[in-house]
């Protein structure tokens, strides 16, 4: 049996979720929380196994209800916004860097013809986080010097675009990495993070506002240039013309993705060959295997997260299985490597080397 707390402060709201969560028998909701003081306090007292949270509520909000249980009774915490106006939206991707595990669109009511498919995807969400182990302090994991990493396999070529692909946990990773990334970095970045729909805009918007490289939701057609990330906008898959341009497409999705690393990734191997790298964050499921695997074959380099500084190791976890991981690195060390193997020398200088968390 998964327990469940619901911190909600709309009543309407509330009995929608609750009404969601008891419809399953796997299911039971052990308490109901008006304000993220309450969520607090019931995360200590009745220690569910995840907590289903809001962003705007009296009291104490979402974010600094998500800070406060990950240092006093660390829990899996999902995140359903019923807003995706800028303010909601920065607040629950600070709220993922706090420590939540994803963010999640409210459902549809009752009478929606979205009803039933939204209401499952929130359900299965939910019972998936649920089984995802959290640690006290979570961002504290993120702490320390820069380490050494062995190369596993093959040889560095110089790269010349970064084609990246998260889940779970990624949004955090991402901040981590590109507020540590220098300006001046000498090549595109291109990344698919499977996030719910309507919060990639968002989500640009936050990485943008800390990053000093431009960060950016992908449009068709234009053309890729050094010191800027592309985000895979909602339900398109991101890739590369052989022109040097954004391709993206609707083609049916890959192992259940849309956007999908594999797409990316294997786009990325075609237009750049030994000159791609690919890079596996963190987040659950095996998306992007395959597509690292074009990448190897080609010559290009492939880095994978480390499972310690990883949310949920599963991406990362099965990419290292299939053989096809050149480094596999903590998170803490991914942006100096990134520098290391795209920017010549004199390049990438203003690379920060101080402790981020």
């Amino acid at each position: 049996m998964i327990r469940v707390l619901v911190a909600e402060d709309s009543s309407t709201t509330r009995e929608l979720l609750v009404a969601l969560l008891r419809a399953d028998p796997d299911v039971q909701v052990v308490g109901e929380a008006k304000n993220g003081a309450e969520a607090v306090e019931m995360a200590r007292r009745l220690k569910p196994d995840v907590i289903t949270m809001d962003i705007q509520m009296p009291v104490m909000d979402g974010f600094e209800a998500t800070r406060r249980i990950m240092i006093e009774a660390p829990t899996p915490i999902v995140i359903v916004s019923s807003s995706f106006r800028a303010r909601d939206v920065e607040v629950s991707m600070h709220a993922l860097r706090a420590g939540a595990l994803s963010v999640l669109a409210k459902p549809d009511g009752i009478g929606s013809p979205e009803f039933e498919a939204s209401g499952r995807q929130f359900l299965q969400s939910v019972k998936a986080m649920s089984q995802v182990k959290v640690v006290r302090r979570w961002a504290d994991r993120m702490k320390g010097e820069l380490p050494s990493a062995p190369r596993l396999a093959g040889g560095p070529a110089r790269g010349r675009i970064v084609a990246v692909a998260a889940s779970t946990g990624g949004p955090a990773a991402l901040h981590q990495i590109l507020t540590t990334m220098p300006g001046d970095f000498c090549a595109p970045v291109l990344v698919v993070q499977h996030i719910s729909a309507g919060f990639v805009d968002g989500l640009a918007r936050w990485l943008n506002d800390v990053a000093q490289l431009k960060v950016k939701v992908a449009e068709s057609g234009e053309p890729l240039s050094p010191s800027t990330v592309y985000l895979a906008p909602d339900d398109r898959h991101l890739g590369v013309s052989s022109g040097g341009s954004i391709q993206l497409s609707s083609a049916p999705p890959i192992g259940g993705f849309r956007p999908s690393g594999t797409f990316l990734f294997e786009s990325v191997a075609r237009g750049y060959g030994g000159a791609a790298i690919g890079l596996v964050l963190t987040g659950m499921g095996q998306d992007g295997v395959q597509g690292l695997q074009a990448i190897r074959d080609v010559g290009g380099t492939v880095i994978a997260q480390d499972e310690n500084s990883s949310v949920v190791f599963g991406m990362p976890g099965a990419a290292i299985a299939a053989g096809c991981v050149d480094w596999i690195l903590p998170l803490s060390a991914v942006a100096l490597r990134l520098v290391e193997a795209i920017c010549p020398e004199g390049k990438g200088d203003s690379y920060d080397t101080r402790t981020h968390h």
